[in-house]
């Protein structure tokens, strides 16, 4: 269970990250997805201090599952360089991270 990542990614708004995460939840590719409040980022993009609305969402998985879901993002993305950190989860509840594994073991 020690494979647990926490992936996390901003949308511009709350209906496409809905729709990105439940699309993720469907295919196993996370066993729960957090969609937390919008927020504001500021960014240099291309020499340009930027200020964006973002929702940020908080992506449950394994790092089996991880190519897929990188991918997964990549394809319904609407920015050109998406933010997708996967942060390791260590420790945590032993009964949580074994039900991580199992919702995003991959199905027949």
């Amino acid at each position: 269970m020690s494979d647990t990542l926490l992936v996390l990614t901003n949308l511009p708004d709350t209906a496409d990250a809905r729709a990105l995460a439940t699309d993720l939840v469907e295919q196993r590719l996370a066993a729960c997805v957090n969609i937390l409040a919008p927020c504001t980022s500021v960014y240099r993009w291309q020499d340009e201090i930027e200020t964006a609305t973002e929702v940020p969402l908080l992506i449950k998985t394994t790092a089996a599952r991880y190519a897929e879901l990188e991918a997964a993002i990549l394809a319904r993305h609407p920015y050109e360089l998406p933010e997708i950190i996967a942060v390791p989860v260590k420790p945590g509840l032993p009964g949580y991270l074994g039900w991580i594994a199992a919702e995003t073991a991959p199905g027949d």
